[in-house]
């Protein structure tokens, strides 16, 4: 049946930004519960790798909780006109008051 030019069925608008296919969401569903029903063997696994490299086993730890932990952006908090909020922020730690300030 091939298509008819403005037909309502059709969606014109394509898939909404951020959705996932139908196969990269099987993927990662396949993906997470290969590792939730190995938990115990990771583990394992991972404390076999730290007694001789501890640093590949966290790198191990990290580059798997990129897969299912969303990255944080970083925000940058201005006023109105872009300006720092915290420009006249003092901090004092220890030590006497200094009555200049």
């Amino acid at each position: 049946m091939p298509f008819k030019k403005n037909d309502p069925n059709i969606n014109t608008d394509g898939r909404q930004k951020g959705s996932q296919n139908r196969y990269t969401k099987d993927v990662k569903e396949a993906f997470g519960m290969l590792l939730q029903g190995n938990l115990d063997n990771l583990s394992l696994w991972l404390e076999q790798i730290a007694e001789t490299d501890p640093k590949a086993a966290m790198d191990i730890v990290i580059r798997l909780s990129e897969r299912f932990v969303p990255k944080l952006s970083q925000q940058q908090i201005t006023d109105g006109e872009g300006g720092d909020l915290f420009k006249n922020l003092k901090f004092r730690f220890g030590g006497e008051k200094n009555e200049s300030e």
